[in-house]
């Protein structure tokens, strides 16, 4: 089983800048693919980022230019670094991730709780 924390949300002032982490913890062989998506009151949940084991990146169109998905290996943790923050980027923020248990092994998906950004003066 894969265990995902995530931490960095909370309120910031349209402007502002949040950056959010997510670690992994448990018994896997890789990490092939870590995302951020997030879930605003009322909405789909949509996906904001996403980075490969080799550091391809991808953005939804609404945040090119403002953030900023990395991932550390050593770590296990991925992170998005969100820049000039608006009021619609309220939402819940969830990590995604795809994992091998082992290097034969079919990849499995895993969820992070969700972390709160509100965006507000």
């Amino acid at each position: 089983q894969v265990q995902l924390v995530e931490s960095g949300g909370g309120l910031v002032q349209p402007g502002g800048s949040l950056s959010l982490s997510c670690k992994a913890s448990g018994s896997f062989y890789v990490i092939n693919m870590m995302k951020w998506y997030r879930q605003a009151p009322g909405k789909q949940r949509e996906l904001v980022a996403a980075i490969t084991s080799r550091d391809t990146t991808d953005y939804a169109d609404s945040v090119k230019g403002r953030f900023t998905i990395s991932r550390d290996n050593s770590k296990n943790t991925g992170y998005l670094q969100m820049n000039d923050l608006k009021s619609e980027d309220t939402a819940v923020y969830y990590c995604n991730v795809l994992v091998q248990r082992d290097r034969s092994s079919i990849p499995d998906v895993f969820w992070g709780q969700g972390t709160q950004v509100t965006v507000s003066s």
